[in-house]
């Protein structure tokens, strides 16, 4: 397993909280870690810098520096040292957190879900502390196909391989959009059970026919040219979201450090917020990964809405997901509201505030456009508007971005199925639910994306 450590030294801040950071199995880490005089503390997080969803608590956070920041103004009279670990998935952060190695982690709402179940049985319990990322409607989940693929609906799956990493919520949206279909996730498909980039390249082999993963292989995939949406998440109408995961024991003997953790989470929120352009080019500094696809899922009108506020939307979602785990035999009852303790991050941004961001709603959906060597993007209201842009600036668009006219969920303009209505162009992440608005829209047609260019300019 590929793990990336910094071990950064620094003077202890004043009045926050800290994060942990994941460590490998091997590696002495946690806030146990103190020197004989007690005088230094190591504090693990564990983070997934790849699934940007959870950049505010991990890679974003990290390239800003403001964790270390906050702890700089505790003046306890302590000195701190933050480990970072990189992981692909919250499996292993679960894993290294109940083994004691991990303080601090982030990961989606399914492995929270473990995280909680494997945390209380282990005698290791922990809490959900903060939120990252989400989406109300689901769409931070895609079942992808190859380009070629003859696959265009999900009843096409029935007798296929499907590529997903079990336990994660990417496997929940496999599940539920299958039962929705008809099909039995259990005995229609041969799961195969992968870490995504294991999947992606299981799906360009041809050894799997489908892929269903978590941000940001979705998106990747399909800019890449290697994949193309079968299935939108967002047609769920489910929330999905990741968040942070704090070692009880950790947060009950440092909260001025979890606190620390929590207030520079907001502020690389607000700094994504404020800097969309410039975050996205961090992010992709930081992984490796196309600039463009993070801007798709944490962009100003991204996949993605980012506040650490643990909205009730949320909590109802995550309680919902425990049947899924149960029927996969992956936990037993998990206690969620046991799980859920908000103390921490009211603490640390406000009561006025912290109410403030739980009543916050995501921006209105809008097509954005950017251009090469912009450090901000162009917004449009409507669709055909975008095209004709696009059309009349061929050369200067690094890229474009439309929300599906159904679920509100954004793609690449030119990975998106486009639907030619009356006079107006409607995008749609996948072919399904083009075919769906067009049955009920006498007149309206699927056209490719040349097509659509052209009749918009």
């Amino acid at each position: 397993m590929n793990t990336r450590a910094k071990r950064t030294a620094l003077p202890a801040t004043a009045g926050a909280a800290t994060v942990a950071l994941l460590l490998p199995l091997t590696a002495c880490g946690g806030d146990a870690s103190a020197d004989g005089n007690g005088s230094t503390v190591t504090v693990t997080v564990g983070y997934q810098s790849r699934t940007i969803n959870t950049v505010t608590a991990g890679t974003l956070l990290r390239s800003l520096g403001y964790f270390e920041k906050q702890l700089n103004s505790l003046g306890d009279g302590v000195t701190y040292k933050v480990d970072w670990q990189d992981y692909a998935t919250g499996a292993p952060i679960t894993a290294q957190m109940t083994a004691g190695k991990i303080d601090i982690g982030s990961m989606g709402d399914f492995p929270l879900l473990i995280n909680a179940a494997r945390g209380k049985q282990l005698g290791k319990p922990t809490r959900l502390v903060s939120v990252t990322g989400y989406n109300l409607r689901g769409g931070l989940n895609t079942i992808v196909v190859a380009p070629g693929s003859p696959l265009t609906s999900l009843k096409d799956l029935k007798g296929k391989k499907v590529s997903t990493s079990v336990g994660s919520a990417a496997d929940g949206t496999l599940v539920r959009a299958l039962q929705r279909a008809g099909l039995d996730p259990a005995e229609d498909i041969e799961k195969l059970n992968q870490q995504p980039a294991v999947g992606a390249s299981a799906l360009d082999a041809g050894s799997a026919d489908a892929l269903s993963q978590f941000v940001a292989w979705p998106g990747l995939l399909a800019q890449q040219g290697k994949a193309k949406a079968l299935y939108d998440g967002a047609r769920l109408d489910l929330p999905t979201f990741h968040g942070v995961t704090a070692v009880e024991e950790f947060a009950k003997k440092r909260p001025a450090v979890l606190e620390a953790f929590l207030k520079a989470q907001t502020q690389a929120t607000d700094y994504l917020d404020a800097h969309p352009v410039a975050a996205a080019e961090k992010v992709a500094k930081a992984t490796g990964l196309p600039a463009e696809t993070v801007y798709l899922y944490n962009g100003a009108q991204g996949i993605a809405t980012f506040d650490p506020a643990i909205k009730p939307q949320l909590v109802a979602a995550l309680k919902e997901d425990v049947s899924i785990l149960k029927d996969a035999k992956l936990t037993g009852d998990v206690d969620v509201d046991a799980f859920v303790d908000d103390q921490y991050v009211k603490k640390a941004l406000g009561p006025t505030a912290y109410t403030e961001r739980l009543e916050a709603t995501p921006p209105k959906p809008a097509g954005e456009v950017w251009p090469k060597g912009a450090g901000k993007t162009l917004s449009f209201t409507s669709p055909t508007a975008l095209l004709r842009h696009v059309a009349g600036h061929r050369d200067e668009v690094r890229a474009a971005y439309v929300p599906d006219a159904t679920t509100g969920t954004p793609w690449f303009a030119d990975r998106a199925v486009w639907v030619a209505d009356g006079g107006a162009l409607l995008p749609f992440v996948a072919p399904e639910t083009a075919r769906a608005y067009v049955a009920g829209h006498g007149g309206a047609r699927v056209v490719p994306y040349a097509e659509a260019l052209e009749l918009a300019s």
